[in-house]
């Protein structure tokens, strides 16, 4: 039976790709059609809220930044673990966010399964815990985006990131 029902959906993400069009509705297609009536019009239109009502099981939470105030303020008080998702030349080339661990993105879902020990060794700081707050940052936000959805799909509850990244910090510690 599940094998049967399975067999009913496998037909559907060819049937999806083939609906979706560049063209706007009302625009013509070749023939004189217009682009709503060119798709498969055997299938129910979904609605705007049903397509939202899927971004609930998506695998990370809404992303959650962090300004520069609060992540200064996260360091002093040492209440998360900031890391640092570039690679190590960037580190040497650019600079560290002081307090932070360098785990590179491509090592991140790997390091968050490692033991405590095992962890501090490769990395120099401590393991954090699936309920600490975890601040990643890389060069300019992009791969901090990646980490936090990676460790948030490893269980972790309290992932944050910042980003401006190092760009933004460097602007801001000039000016202070």
């Amino acid at each position: 039976m599940a094998l049967r029902s399975s067999w009913r959906f496998a037909g559907a993400t060819p049937r999806l790709l083939r609906r979706s069009t560049a063209l706007r509705p009302g625009s013509s297609v070749p023939g004189g059609r217009s682009s709503v009536s060119s798709l498969d019009d055997t299938q129910p239109r979904r609605r705007t809220t049903d397509l939202l009502q899927c971004s609930r099981f998506a695998s990370a939470p809404p992303s959650t930044d962090v300004t520069y105030e609060q992540l200064k303020r996260l360091l002093a008080e040492r209440t998360a673990v900031v890391v640092d998702v570039r690679e190590p030349w960037e580190l040497r080339e650019y600079g560290v966010i002081p307090g932070s661990i360098n785990i590179p993105l491509g090592q991140v879902n790997t390091a968050l399964q490692l033991g405590p020990d095992e962890f501090k060794e490769k990395y120099g700081g401590e393991m954090p815990e699936q309920t600490d707050n975890i601040v990643f940052t890389c060069l300019a936000g992009f791969r901090s985006k990646t980490a936090l959805a990676a460790a948030a799909s490893l269980g972790y509850t309290r992932v944050l990131q910042y980003p401006g990244g190092w760009k933004d910090w460097s602007t801001n510690e000039q000016q202070g």
